[in-house]
């Protein structure tokens, strides 16, 4: 009897080894590395969004812009941005991945470097568009690319890693901003887009890409190199096969298909969380925080310090809880941070002229602002783009993925571009629409958004009844 009872423990000590085995097979150092080489462009999109936080004095002394103007310029990255995502998807399909994200690197190196050698208002606003029809030709790009070559246990935890290298990237802006010149700054913007250029060759395409132009064979090679050579990939092989194969059976997709009323709830999903990110007063508070600061008299120079060393801190733990928690509670956490954040902010300029309580209004700001970036890094930034990454069919994701990264950044441009007018409009009046469009983001998260943690990505499409 002894003698059994030490075989079935031998026996299941060795099915946790096999199991563990296969968890580090899951996560193998190609997979981190690709992961890596993929997300690094998304440096250059966060350094994109910080950048005329602490660069608005100097630039506009330098080169004699008017408010309106360096608006305007401000503005021009999200603008560029939805010309980039026009062709994202559809580049990204003819392509491939990696292809498309070379084309990006390209437009953000030629944009950096006019930015850092402009001498003149045009020159500074060709290179902000072409910046931002790179960093719009990667936002679709990256979190599919990431998606599509990572397991399910781990694919919110990789793909997190996109927000997480946005926010290193405003971070390191906001904090060179203190001590380097405007030009060098946007020569710091590009550094990422080398690496990625050269790091690209030593990574695989995405396995579904593959699968899509009849590569079967490349397939079966990649997921091999990506899972571990002891991890049996012939059951994954197989599902993406079968999925690719659906959705070319339902390859005739027009525009008007995305809006039929299969698609409808996956299309509000997407729609909705992109332009609740992009009104809850990320854009405003991410790219004029220095503004904020000196209206509410607390030293800019401090605050955008601070906030450079907070907010990566803070997407780590965005990473930790995205696989832990899931989708849903994470978002709506977010969501009533921002809004608690936003309210802070109203009440600090409500009482800025009162004689006794004007003098909380530094205190509150930098409260509002610092607990806003951080739960924006936790949730908000990157949970959009992680949850359009896995929602949609191969058969509408190049078309809704297009769709809603397009509604993103053009919801991004009329946001960064309207807010200095707001902000001086009324400061309160600012944050209580932000706030109330955070409050809106719980709500809509609560009624609508279903939790993708745990599930393979034909998984989530069979709970959609698309499969």
């Amino acid at each position: 009897m002894e003698k059994m009872e030490g075989e079935e423990d031998a026996t299941e000590k060795g099915l946790l080894l096999v199991n563990d085995e296969e968890i580090n097979a899951n996560t193998t150092p190609l997979l981190f590395f690709s992961t890596f080489i993929i997300v690094s462009a998304s440096f250059t999109y966060g350094a994109a969004m910080g950048y005329t936080a602490d660069t608005m004095h100097s630039i506009m002394t330098d080169l004699d812009l008017s408010l309106a103007q360096f608006s305007l310029f401000g503005s021009l990255s999200t603008f560029g941005g939805m010309f980039g995502s026009i062709f994202s998807a559809k580049a990204a399909a003819a392509f491939g991945y990696k292809m498309t994200l070379w084309l990006a690197d390209l437009f953000c190196i030629t944009g950096w470097l006019a930015i850092a050698l402009a001498k003149d208002i045009i020159w500074l606003d060709m290179g902000r568009i072409l910046v931002g029809i790179g960093v719009g030709l990667v936002s679709y790009v990256i979190p599919v690319y990431v998606a599509e070559i990572t397991p399910k246990h781990v694919r919110g935890a990789f793909t997190f890693s996109n927000q997480l290298m946005q926010n290193f990237g405003i971070a390191i802006v906001y904090y060179f901003g203190n001590f380097v010149s405007w030009r060098t700054l946007a020569l710091i913007g590009s550094i990422p887009c080398w690496i990625q250029v050269i790091g690209l060759f030593f990574i695989p395409e995405s396995p579904r890409w593959l699968a899509k132009n009849d590569r079967d064979k490349e397939v079966e090679v990649v997921l091999q190199k990506l899972r571990g050579p002891n991890y049996d990939i012939v059951p994954e092989a197989c599902e993406i096969k079968i999925s690719v194969e659906a959705s070319k059976r339902r390859s005739n997709i027009s525009i008007r298909t995305l809006f039929k009323k299969k698609y409808a709830h996956q299309l509000t999903i997407g729609i909705g969380l992109m332009v609740l990110q992009q009104l809850c007063g990320s854009a405003g508070i991410g790219g004029y925080g220095t503004t904020i600061f000196n209206h509410a008299g607390f030293p800019a120079r401090i605050g955008m310090m601070v906030l450079s060393f907070i907010v990566v801190p803070k997407s780590f733990m965005g990473l930790l809880l995205v696989d832990r928690w899931g989708r849903r509670p994470l978002l709506m956490a977010s969501g009533s941070g921002l809004c608690m954040s936003c309210i802070t902010l109203a009440v600090a300029f409500i009482v800025k002229d009162d004689p006794e309580l004007g003098k909380i209004t530094p205190i509150l700001c930098f409260i509002g602002i610092l607990s806003f970036t951080m739960m924006f890094a936790i949730g908000m930034g990157a949970l959009p783009w992680i949850i359009m990454s896995e929602i949609f069919p191969m058969d509408i994701k190049v078309l809704a993925g297009s769709l809603v990264t397009i509604t993103n950044w053009f919801t991004g441009w009329i946001a960064n571009y309207c807010f200095n007018f707001m902000f001086f409009w009324s400061q309160t009046g600012t944050f209580i629409i932000s706030a109330a469009v955070c409050g809106g983001t719980v709500v809509f998260t609560w009624w609508l958004v279903p939790e993708t943690r745990g599930l393979t990505l034909e998984e989530i499409q069979q709970s959609f009844g698309n499969v």
